[in-house]
């Protein structure tokens, strides 16, 4: 913990430094530490950075995920359908070939300090390599990214070994969930599962896409994850899906639609 304070320290220092910010007060504990250098970084634009603050930052994450507890498929529950499991808690303890961001069209993560999206939070863990990556992405194709793609790029620091980029559709707003955006929505599962089979991953851990901010029910979503996700497997027996669940709400619904394989 000592060592990750003092790498944390470095890490604030350099981005108070970078925007003549001498007046903050950096907090004494780890938490509070964390907690500004977080929505320092995730506030910083996609322009190139020092590589000494890319290596501290390295390392900075590297011992922080040596201090905490490491999933693998092995310790996700395996529903009743084969080759589809749960998990209940946070995606970037996932040691798994691949992680699905719910991502915005801009692709480069998101930018409100400490914000609890999961588009935040793969930022974050996986280091800002990660958006000025996503950041020549764009820059190569022009344009933003439309719903119901997929994009893939490395995980970088995450215990996962890659990162598939969707844009899920979101609700309308006078609320309602048409037909094409139902469509959109399965399209963005389907397209991330169709990008990990063309680079030979088989394992891809998904988040519950275009829920909470974007609109979609828990209920409509699910539905629609889950009809996706099994129509897709029964052509592809060698892929792992996981769904990966924050709420008790979500895992309830996800639980009673697929079941819990009993050992």
């Amino acid at each position: 913990m000592h060592n990750q304070k003092k790498l944390l320290g470095n890490l604030i220092a350099f981005l108070l430094n970078e925007n003549h910010k001498k007046t903050v007060t950096i907090p004494d504990d780890f938490e509070g530490m964390f907690h500004l250098w977080r929505g320092l970084i995730n506030q910083r634009p996609a322009k190139p950075i020092s590589e000494q603050y890319l290596k501290l930052e390295d390392a900075f994450l590297k011992s922080y995920y040596e201090s905490i507890a490491l999933y693998s498929i092995k310790n996700c529950y395996q529903t009743n359908y084969k080759n589809c499991y749960l998990f209940k808690g946070d995606v970037i303890q996932l040691q798994v070939e691949s992680v699905v961001n719910a991502a915005n069209s801009d692709l480069l993560g998101c930018f409100i300090p400490n914000h609890t999206c999961i588009d935040n939070t793969l930022h974050t863990f996986s280091g800002f390599r990660l958006r000025l990556y996503c950041k020549q992405l764009m820059l190569n194709q022009k344009m933003k990214e439309g719903a119901g793609k997929a994009k893939l790029t490395p995980a970088f620091q995450l215990p996962a070994d890659y990162i598939l980029h969707t844009v899920g559709p979101g609700v309308s707003p006078n609320g309602k969930v048409t037909e094409i955006r139902k469509v959109l929505l399965a399209k963005a599962y389907q397209s991330c599962l169709e990008k990990a089979f063309e680079n030979q991953i088989h394992e891809i851990a998904f988040p519950c896409i275009s829920t909470g901010e974007f609109g979609f029910s828990s209920e409509i979503a699910s539905e629609i994850a889950i009809k996706t996700v099994l129509n897709w497997l029964e052509g592809h027996q060698e892929m792992k899906v996981i769904f990966v669940l924050y709420t008790d709400t979500d895992w309830e619904l996800y639980r009673k639609k697929l079941g819990i394989k009993e050992n």
